[in-house]
């Protein structure tokens, strides 16, 4: 059901290049559809992001926005196990994120300099949150509640109405539980663009963030600059690395995990075993026969799925950092030890007993990550990621007419004369 290859310092990396390829030609494909829809709702406002809608999504949407009552409502409408553990969740990804909090600190020298930083959480912030197949509500909470947490003043969701026109009720219940203060049913490009520009109803945020399809994804690249946007994410990707103690049953259920988002999603395990490299394709096969999404599996499996033989867990951790995947499952003896090794990955399960789910729904770390390679340079969605910081200082005359000769010389030679002026005058 997967392939299974040897590392060779050439067959490895040659998968590494194709997988961190994957569906940049959609988004070209797509670009000139999407800068049209962007258009139109900057023109038409409302009136565009309802016409996508109907044509798109629903022809009668129940509501434009969604009554205040209606998401409340939405709470007590969902079985209470659902609400109970969402509530559960909810508070552990809370904890986490209060963690991360940053606060403003002025420091005051004797001669009087005082300088420092301001940090405040951004003013308004839209929340996407797809529907389609699989309606990601857990996208709410990872969103909505570390802007909450940083201070956002008004958080703003979209989402697209269900076929029947209603809101999805989890999604509303996860807007409850998380603070959301405005929930409007639209979807796709048009509610970036909405989102990024403002309507006549829906106001203009200062940061967009939430997944979505390639349209999505495309409309965040294209508003970028007019507002701030969590990530350009690519398609979702596992990487596993296991030994000889590790359960071939678990391998391939965590595999399979990342395999039925989509058919351009990759999992891909590295082991030292040949042994339990093949165990772990008798299980794929054999589980995936029992799971909705088998087709969906089965596709991201035969095209960008991969068992990986290596002759270490050295060389695997080699492989990791390069391919810098969104998830890491270290499904080996002893993973705390190799914690401080794994330089470039968007969040690190350690263990048997961790597996990527978790992480998803339920532990508290975010699971808004990086993708295609670019947790290398970037981090998952944070606290940092919602609030803005300044910097100030203040000098005395005094202790600015000690060091005005630096100041002066450095602009000279740049030739920045009016800088070097700016600094001269107050002492003529």
């Amino acid at each position: 059901m997967v392939n299974i290859i040897r590392a060779d310092g050439k067959a490895e990396y040659e998968l590494i290049k194709r997988l961190k390829e994957r569906g940049v030609s959609d988004s070209r494909k797509v670009g000139d559809i999407v800068a049209a829809i962007i258009d139109n709702v900057r023109n038409e406002g409302d009136e565009a992001v309802q016409r996508y809608t109907a044509a798109f999504d629903c022809p009668n949407a129940e509501y434009y926005e969604v009554p205040r009552e209606v998401i409340e409502k939405a709470l007590s409408e969902c079985e209470p196990e659902f609400v109970s553990s969402l509530t559960k969740a909810a508070e552990n990804i809370r904890t986490y994120h209060e963690k991360q909090k940053q606060n403003s600190w002025m420091e005051t020298k004797e001669n009087g300099i005082m300088m420092g930083q301001r940090v405040r959480g951004m003013t308004r912030v839209g929340v996407y949150v797809p529907g389609g197949t699989a309606p990601l509500f857990s996208s709410v909470l990872m969103n909505a509640i570390p802007a909450r947490v940083a201070g956002v003043k008004e958080i703003i969701m979209l989402t697209p109405p269900m076929k029947n026109g209603k809101p999805n009720q989890y999604i509303l219940a996860s807007a409850a539980v998380a603070g959301v203060d405005r929930v409007f049913l639209a979807g796709g490009a048009q509610a970036i663009a909405a989102l990024a520009y403002g309507t006549q109803q829906i106001p203009q945020v200062d940061k967009i963030v939430g997944p979505g399809n390639v349209y999505v994804a495309t409309a965040k690249r294209m508003v970028f600059g007019t507002v701030d946007i969590d990530m350009i994410a690519g398609p979702s990707e596992i990487m596993i690395v296991a030994d000889e103690t590790a359960d071939p049953a678990f391998l391939a259920a965590d595999m399979m995990s990342q395999a039925e988002h989509d058919v351009l999603a990759s999992s891909v395990l590295l082991t030292t075993s040949e042994q339990l490299a093949k165990d772990t394709d008798v299980q794929l096969y054999a589980q995936s026969r029992e799971l909705d999404r088998r087709d969906f599996i089965a596709k991201s499996l035969e095209d960008y799925g991969a068992v990986i033989l290596v002759d270490s867990i050295d060389q695997a951790i080699e492989l990791a950092n390069e391919l810098a995947p969104e998830h890491l499952e270290l499904c080996i003896e002893n993973p705390v030890s190799y914690i401080g090794r794994v330089d470039n990955a968007g969040s690190v399960f350690l263990g048997n007993y961790s597996p990527e789910p978790l992480g998803d729904y339920f532990a508290g770390p975010n699971h808004v990550l990086p993708t295609n390679g670019t947790a290398r340079f970037s981090s998952p969605l944070s606290v940092d990621s919602f609030v803005k910081k300044s910097s100030f200082l203040y000098y005395p005359q005094a202790e600015l007419e000690k060091i005005k000769d630096d100041v002066i010389r450095l602009a000279d030679a740049e030739s920045l004369t009016a800088h070097a002026n700016s600094v001269a005058v107050r002492f003529r």
